[in-house]
C-alpha cells in the first residue's frame, strides 16, 4: 500500500503546489486576453469591417506582443532560481537590466506598428479593411512600453512566487478595458466616435495603467522594496547580454507559436472579410484558452526553477512530470467545450449564418489540436526552467514555420494535394505542426533531463 500511496500523495501536493502558482496566472492572461476578446465581440457590432480590421490589427499586433512577453519571460525563471538559492542581491541586478532590455524592445515594436499601412499593403489585403486597422495597431503601440514594464514587474513577482497580484490588476484592467472602449468606439461624453481604432487607444490606456499600479504595489512591498534597489539601476551589457541570450529564444518560440495564427488570419484575408471573420472568432476562443496551458507551463517554469536553484534535481524532474499531466488533463475540458457548445461560443461574436457556419466547422478542428498544443507548451515550460531556449526555438520554428504554415498554405490556397480548402486547410495545417512540436518537445525535455542527471551523477562521484 505504501508504494502505491506515496506517488499518489507527492501527485497531490505537487499538483496543488503547481495550481496554487498558476491559477492566479491563468487568471491573469484570461483578464489580459479578455481585452482582445472583448475589442473583437464590441466591434463586431459595428461592422464586418471593423471586426474585420481587428482581427488583421491584432494579426500584427500578437506577434509582437508575444515576442516581447517571451524575452521578458526570462526573468521568471533567473528571478525563481536565485530565490531558491536566496541570492537576492542578484535578483535586484537582473530586474533592473531586464527593464532596459524592455524599453530598447519598446522602441523597436513601436516602429514596427506605425509601419502596418505599408506592411498591410504589401500583404496585399482588401483596400476597405486597410485604413481602419493601420489606425487599430497605431493606437496599440502608444501602449508598447506600458505593457513591458507591466511584463517586467510581473516577471519579477512570478519569480518570487507571487503570481495573486498580477492577477487582481489584469481584473481590474479588463473592468476598465470595458466602458473606456465602450466610449471611445461609440464616441460617448464628447470624444469622437472611432470604431475598432477605439479599442486600440483603450487598449494602451488600460495597459499604462496596469504597470503603474503593478510598480506602485512592488515599491509599497515590505520585502520587495528591500531587494530591488536603485543603486542597481545602471545598465549592465554583460547582464542584458545574459538575460537577451536566455530570453529572445523564448521570445522566439512563443512568438513563432502565436504569429503562425496570425500569418494565417493575413492569408485568409485574401479571401475575404467573411472569411477572416469566421477566421478570427475560432482564433479568438483558441487563444482565450492556449492561456491555460500556457499559464500552468510558466507554474512549472517557477516549480522547477526553485527546484533547481535549491539543487534538487529529483524533485525538478518530478515537477516537470506531473505539471506536464496537469496541463494535458486539464486540455480536455477545452476539447469537451469546443466539441459541445459551438453554436453559443459563436452567438458571442456574430449572429451572421455565413460566417457562423463556417466559424463552427474551424472550432471542431480547433478542438482537435488542443490536447498537442498542451502537451508541448508545458513541457516547454519544464525547459525553460532547466534554462534551455535555444534548441526549443528551433523546434518550435520547424514544427509552426517549415510544416504547419507551407502544409495549410498547399491544403487551403491551392489544388496541388487536394482541391483548395480555403480557411479549414490551414487548421489542418496547424493540427499537424502541433502534434509535432510535441513529440519533439517532450524527447527534448526527456534528453535535457537525463543530460544533467548524468553531469549531477559524474560531479557528486568524482567529489
Amino acid at each position: 500500500m505504501q508504494t502505491t500511496t506515496r506517488p499518489f500523495t507527492r501527485f497531490t501536493r505537487e499538483s496543488g503546489a503547481l495550481m496554487h502558482l498558476s491559477v492566479p496566472i491563468i487568471l491573469t492572461q484570461i483578464a489580459t486576453q479578455a481585452m482582445g476578446f472583448v475589442d473583437t465581440t464590441m466591434a463586431g457590432q459595428v461592422s464586418p469591417a471593423d471586426l474585420a480590421a481587428i482581427a488583421l490589427g491584432a494579426s500584427l499586433w500578437i506577434p509582437v506582443l508575444l515576442l516581447l512577453r517571451g524575452v521578458i519571460m526570462a526573468l521568471t525563471p533567473v528571478v525563481a532560481f536565485h530565490r531558491g538559492a536566496q541570492d537576492f542581491e542578484s535578483i535586484s541586478v537582473e530586474f533592473f537590466q531586464m527593464v532596459w532590455l524592455a524599453l530598447i524592445s519598446s522602441v523597436l515594436l513601436i516602429i514596427y506598428l506605425v509601419s502596418a499601412k505599408p506592411i498591410l499593403e504589401w500583404i496585399g489585403v482588401a483596400s476597405e479593411i486597410i485604413p481602419i486597422a493601420s489606425d487599430y495597431a497605431f493606437a496599440l503601440a502608444f501602449g508598447v512600453p506600458g505593457i513591458a514594464l507591466f511584463y517586467t514587474l510581473n516577471g519579477f513577482c512570478e519569480g518570487m512566487n507571487n503570481t495573486k497580484v498580477a492577477m487582481i490588476i489584469s481584473v481590474i484592467g479588463l473592468l476598465v478595458n470595458i466602458p473606456v472602449n465602450y466610449v471611445l468606439i461609440y464616441g460617448k461624453f464628447g470624444f469622437p466616435e472611432l470604431g475598432a481604432v477605439g479599442c486600440g487607444w483603450a487598449t494602451s490606456l488600460v495597459y499604462w495603467m496596469m504597470s503603474g499600479l503593478l510598480y506602485s504595489y512592488i515599491k509599497g512591498h515590505h520585502h520587495y522594496k528591500t531587494i530591488i534597489r536603485f543603486s542597481d539601476a545602471k545598465p549592465r551589457a554583460k547582464e542584458m547580454v545574459h538575460l537577451l541570450k536566455l530570453g529572445l529564444p523564448i521570445g522566439m518560440n512563443i512568438a513563432v507559436c502565436g504569429s503562425i495564427f496570425a500569418v494565417i488570419a493575413l492569408l485568409i484575408g485574401r479571401i475575404g472579410a467573411e472569411n477572416v471573420a469566421a477566421a478570427q472568432i475560432a482564433l479568438n476562443i483558441s487563444s482565450m484558452t492556449y492561456v491555460i496551458p500556457m499559464s500552468i507551463s510558466f507554474g512549472i517554469t517557477i516549480r522547477v526553477g526553485h527546484a533547481l536553484g535549491a539543487k534538487d534535481e529529483l524533485g525538478a524532474i518530478e515537477r516537470s512530470k506531473i505539471g506536464i499531466l496537469i496541463a494535458a488533463l486539464i486540455s480536455l475540458v477545452s476539447v469537451a467545450i469546443f466539441l459541445l457548445f459551438p453554436e453559443w461560443i459563436i452567438r458571442l461574436y456574430t449572429t451572421d449564418p455565413a460566417i457562423s457556419a463556417t466559424a463552427a466547422t474551424l472550432l471542431a478542428l480547433t478542438a482537435m489540436y488542443q490536447f498537442s498544443d498542451a502537451l508541448q507548451t508545458s513541457a516547454n515550460g519544464a525547459l525553460r526552467g532547466y534554462k534551455d531556449t535555444k534548441i526549443p526555438m528551433f523546434l518550435a520554428i520547424a514544427s509552426y514555420w517549415g510544416l504547419a504554415l507551407p502544409l495549410g498554405v498547399v491544403l487551403g490556397l491551392t489544388d496541388h494535394l487536394v482541391p483548395a480548402m480555403g480557411e479549414k486547410g490551414f487548421w489542418v495545417g496547424i493540427l499537424t505542426g502541433l502534434t509535432v512540436a510535441a513529440l519533439l518537445m517532450l524527447m527534448r525535455l526527456r534528453y535535457v533531463v537525463k543530460r544533467r542527471t548524468s553531469f549531477v551523477l559524474n560531479s557528486v562521484t568524482e567529489n
